[in-house]
């Protein structure tokens, strides 16, 4: 009886369960337990025991980061000169907040992370994709140790080193010689475009 009574709240239970879940674990797939207790030790390490730890999880990291004070602490501590971020300040409004965390976006892409790999305020403030959070953070932990200026504090490796680009390693002339062939290459293609054009009007024309 038990099993029959059971059987029809589990049918209709099941569908509904499982597509939440689905979704859910999609989301929650991306972003990397694992990899939030490396960038925890990476910022402490990074900025000093004065910005405190998060608790564990999704939610703790979030609210560590939302104010944008540690991030913006975080890509200050990179500069060895002139900092990007001039003043840090906690705040309880809403737009302060994310006018900080704008900072620190501002100061992670001139450092090199590229905009591929940055999130955006949203993504943090309205917790709507912690990944990215994660990602750029990442992207930056790998810049601070490739570029090596003395700046990184913490195990280097936590990350990867970048692969340096192989375009550095060009002359300007073969730069050039490259840019000439793929003139040539496109100007080839523009006549035979061009050519084929003119021969379909011709024949229009002749069939007229």
């Amino acid at each position: 009886m038990a099993q029959k009574g059971g059987a029809p709240g589990m049918a209709n239970k099941g569908p509904s369960y499982g597509m939440s879940r689905q979704v859910q674990e999609k989301i929650d797939g991306k972003y990397d337990t694992e990899l939030e207790l490396i960038l925890v030790e990476w910022i402490v390490a990074q900025c000093g025991s004065g910005v405190g730890r998060p608790e564990a999880g999704k939610l703790g990291f979030q609210a560590w980061l939302k104010d944008g004070c540690v991030l913006s602490e975080l890509i200050n501590s990179l500069y060895d000169g002139d900092k990007p971020v001039k003043k840090i300040q906690s705040s309880p409004m809403a737009f302060k907040q994310m006018e900080q965390v704008s900072q620190f976006l501002n100061g992670a892409e001139k450092y090199g992370v590229t905009k591929t790999d940055m999130f955006q305020t949203v993504d943090l403030w309205e917790g709507k994709d912690l990944a990215a959070v994660q990602r750029t953070l990442s992207a930056l932990g790998s810049l601070a140790v490739t570029k090596d200026e003395g700046t990184y504090r913490g195990d280097p490796n936590w990350f990867f080193k970048k692969a340096q680009e192989n375009r550095r390693d060009f002359t300007d002339d073969q730069l050039k010689e490259g840019k000439n062939v793929i003139g040539l290459q496109m100007g080839s293609n523009k006549g035979a475009s061009q050519s084929g054009m003119s021969y379909g009007k011709t024949r229009q024309i002749m069939n007229n």
